[in-house]
């Protein structure tokens, strides 16, 4: 593995890379948003657990300074990676790794919602092949932007955020809806734990994270795997109305997609009979996903009364069925605007076709 001064500084640009896009993206956030993602990296930075709180005045102090930092950043351009000796781009994320892997380390780059670049970097725990597709489990990260993202895939390969994974988990739980706390009681039970304070969910949280981990990793491998989404045109669309509610509702019908696809998230919590995993998925299911999935919780109130799996079976496949047709939709309509030469069309169509009036 790689020492300390070896290290340094890769992360010290790939952290400069954060403030980067950080500073050039913290706009898109509601002022709750960005709140929430401030207070996951503040966290992060000061090696804090995900249930600890510091002083209000020490935290807004830090984001001054951070808010000072990103006024300076505004206008740079993303600096390039070094590795001994040798200089990389920000993206080149295949020929970065294949550098950093054999010394323990692995580079995420790409681009999340709304088209913000994130950046990080992690210590490798392990390997493994799932359903045919590469998956890393990763632990310590030494830099990481504003996004508490829990897994996604890279060149082909499934890359779980664990360190992220734990935050993101306790801040679903520690925030959830009231609407989601009848499934989240569900699952604490099925675990034998019998209330959702505090304390309960802190001394809890390695366990309900080993329920998740499947879920972060099956949705990666329900994306890969999905035929449904043409995946260039799904980029097009993303690209063509960026900031938008139909890049929104694109995400959430490839979303669906991965979670009710046959090598997906939904599938596999059936196969393998998981109940806690089920009723954290119905948790913390929202957004516009469940406006294109109503079915499922009904379905699952069903499931909690007798435990038929096969209640569950049918729903998704409710589920998969609508998103097939969305995603088949939007192709369609954007197809048709590219050949009229009107993307205007084609968003106003998509919406008024798909999204809630």
């Amino acid at each position: 593995m790689m020492s300390t001064p070896e290290i340094a500084p890769l992360v010290r640009n790939i952290l400069h890379n954060c403030s980067i896009t950080d500073a050039k993206h913290a706009g898109l956030y509601s002022v709750c948003g960005l709140a929430m993602r401030l207070r996951d990296l503040y966290k992060w930075e000061n090696r804090l657990p995900p249930w600890e709180e510091k002083n209000s005045a020490e935290i807004i102090e830090w984001i001054g300074d951070k808010e000072q930092l990103w006024d300076d950043l505004t206008e740079e351009d993303f600096v390039p990676l070094p590795i001994n000796g040798s200089s990389f781009g920000p993206f080149d994320t295949q020929a970065v790794n294949a550098r950093l892997e054999p010394q323990g380390y692995f580079y995420g780059a790409g681009y999340a919602y709304q088209l913000k670049p994130t950046f990080f970097l992690a210590r490798i725990e392990s390997k493994e092949t799932i359903e045919g597709c590469t998956v890393y489990s990763l632990g310590q990260e030494l830099a990481r932007d504003l996004l508490t993202i829990p897994a996604l895939a890279q060149d082909e390969c499934i890359l779980l955020r664990q360190d992220a994974g734990r935050m993101f988990l306790w801040d679903q739980m520690f925030y959830i809806k009231k609407s989601g706390r009848p499934a989240l009681q569900f699952a604490l039970e099925c675990c034998g734990l019998s209330d959702q304070t505090s304390q309960t969910l802190r001394n809890n949280l390695d366990t309900l994270y080993a329920a998740q981990r499947d879920t972060y990793i099956y949705h990666e491998i329900g994306e890969i795997q999905d035929t449904v989404f043409d995946t260039e045109i799904w980029r097009e669309v993303i690209a063509a109305f960026p900031h938008s509610p139909v890049e929104l509702l694109t995400r959430s019908v490839k979303d669906l997609l991965a979670d009710t696809g046959i090598f997906g998230t939904l599938p596999h919590i059936i196969r393998n009979r998981q109940a806690v995993s089920l009723g954290l998925y119905v948790a913390f299911f929202d957004g516009l996903v469940r406006e294109l999935f109503p079915e499922l919780r009904p379905a699952f109130s069903k499931f909690q009364k007798d435990g038929n799996w096969q209640i569950i079976k049918d729903v998704v496949s409710v589920g998969n069925h609508t998103a097939r047709k969305s995603a088949q939709t939007i192709m369609d309509l954007f197809c048709e605007g590219r050949r009229k030469n009107n993307l205007q069309w084609a968003r106003d169509e998509i919406e008024r076709a798909l999204l809630p009036s």
